[in-house]
């Protein structure tokens, strides 16, 4: 289904979220906070859009995900970056590897969410980072009309936007099956980061969590 919709992904994704896309982007690259001389791992980073805001002058970046469509759309849009096919749940990586694991609208897709937020805890430096950027549940006053938005204009629209509607229509029972935000803090916490916190974006449709690796943990 990604394959298919790798071409035309990212401006049907700025169309759907009415530009939103950009700001979210923002705020989860202020979060990781890249420095030179540091390492970050951006899993489902789908054609790089994501990981392009962590590539600056002495940061190693790496976009990985499981699409082998979305991997050689990006390739060819950022050559400068480096593509890794990797499976969330079986990750390619050293322990200890990254200084920052992110991954945005991208954990609500993978089959096994206990065990990739685990693979993300290993491959993370002890006193590392992860950010996890990921749809989440609005405040109660907007909840009717999101959810009005998600089972009636989303399917026109990415009839309109899309070669392949069906792909939004998985998107919006996927956010609609997902855990709310504290939720979301609890199973990061259960795979061993802590001081796990939340910050709502648009009005909690989207919430950024982060954790942090115990400076002491294992690797």
């Amino acid at each position: 289904m990604f394959d298919e919709v790798a071409p035309t992904y990212d401006l049907t994704n700025t169309l759907l979220s009415f530009g939103q896309d950009r700001n979210w982007r923002k705020k989860v690259a202020k979060a990781v906070d890249p420095k030179a001389g540091q390492a970050v791992l951006d899993l489902a980073a789908g054609t790089g859009a994501s990981s392009v805001a962590f590539a600056l002058k002495g940061v190693r970046v790496v976009a990985g995900d499981f699409s082998e469509g979305m991997l050689a759309v990006g390739r060819k849009r950022h050559p400068e970056l480096e593509f890794v096919f990797a499976d969330a749940t079986k990750l390619p990586f050293d322990s200890a590897e990254f200084d920052a694991t992110t991954i945005s609208f991208g954990l609500r897709n993978v089959v096994d969410v206990p065990k990739a937020l685990a693979e993300m805890f290993r491959v993370t430096k002890p006193g590392g980072r992860i950010v996890i950027c990921e749809f989440s549940k609005p405040v109660a006053a907007l909840k009717p009309f999101y959810n009005f938005y998600l089972g009636k204009l989303l399917p026109g629209f990415s009839a309109l936007f899309s070669k392949t509607p069906e792909a939004y229509s998985y998107l919006a029972e996927s956010i609609l099956a997902w855990p709310n935000q504290t939720q979301l803090a609890a199973k990061v916490e259960a795979a061993g980061f802590e001081n796990v916190s939340y910050q709502n974006l648009s009005l909690g449709i989207v919430a950024l969590h982060i954790g942090y690796k115990p400076a002491k943990a294992s690797k």
